[in-house]
């Protein structure tokens, strides 16, 4: 079976991650190898876990873009939204594993007798920072384009990495300048970013789960989608929800109570159609009608 365009831009961009994640974490590896900085190497580790990240959103990607079957009559969306949820899990771990290991070693005092790390090391940093920036922007532009949740949080991952290199490169500095703590410091901070990045992302994934409204901008362009359609006396109700990347939506309508039922379904055919027009990601509406109180 084809697939689709969805999937094939997310899946694509997901392998692009993964070849450029194995790369740059075999680079900073031997360079924190070579260079004798034990930042470097936790660096390159987390470059590791982007590939297990970029292999759920192509697995999340591929499962929600599944027909509806009889068991989940609804379709699966809502897979993506699960994606997301792992990757903020990943992320969490990646976080609070770089501040506890920072945090250990300023207690333990560790940082102290640490090897003075090499050029080749801080120039690993520096490189790791533009090519992981870039991947988020790369990634984060292809989301925004098919609306996808679980890329977005693969962006957040690649920038979680550019954060993790910025406390490389600080404290792989502050090494050479003689400033040895700053490396566990930096790293402590770093763990903060992450962290935050992490709940942002299983907060937004599980308000898709959950049958969250949509933004109220869009709830406001789709009833004066409804009420410029010829019949339309108001639009008494709308409801909105999130499931995954898609949108279901529940309206009520007025019209002149002295319509037949042909002519009423009519107005609310004529809803339906417009809202799934300019709504590319309603995924389906139900138009109610009720009867005008003081139709003309």
């Amino acid at each position: 079976m084809q697939k689709s365009s969805f999937e094939a831009v997310a899946t694509r961009v997901s392998t692009v991650s993964i070849v450029i994640n194995l790369l740059l974490a075999a680079f900073k590896f031997a360079a924190g190898v070579l260079g004798r900085s034990g930042a470097m190497i936790s660096d390159a580790v987390h470059s590791s876990s982007d590939v297990v990240g970029s292999l759920i959103v192509i697995v999340g990607v591929k499962m929600s873009e599944k027909t509806s079957d009889d068991d989940h009559p609804y379709g699966h969306e809502r897979m993506e939204s699960v994606a997301s949820l792992i990757l903020a899990g990943i992320l969490a771990v990646a976080g609070l594993t770089i501040g506890r290991e920072a945090l250990m070693s300023v207690i333990s005092g560790a940082y102290k007798t640490s090897a003075v790390p090499g050029a080749l090391a801080l120039i690993a940093a520096v490189v790791s920072i533009v090519v992981k920036e870039g991947m988020f922007w790369y990634t984060w532009g292809h989301a925004r384009q098919i609306r996808s949740d679980a890329l977005k949080a693969e962006a957040w991952h690649h920038r979680s990495d550019a954060l993790s290199s910025v406390g490389a490169l600080i404290g792989i500095g502050g090494a050479r300048l003689g400033a040895r703590v700053l490396e566990p410091v930096a790293s402590i901070v770093i763990c903060l970013f992450i962290l935050k990045v992490a709940v942002d992302i299983f907060r937004e994934a599980i308000d898709k789960m959950v049958d969250h409204a949509c933004d109220a901008e869009t709830e406001k362009a789709i009833r004066a989608c409804a009420e410029r359609q010829e019949g339309v006396v108001k639009v008494d109700i709308i409801r909105t929800r999130e499931f995954g990347r898609k949108m279901y939506v529940d309206i009520e309508i007025s019209a002149d109570g002295e319509l037949t039922l042909r002519e009423a379904h009519g107005i609310a055919q004529r809803v339906h159609d417009c809202v799934e027009a300019e709504f590319s990601e309603v995924k389906h509406i139900m138009v109610h009608v009720n009867p005008a109180e003081n139709a003309a």
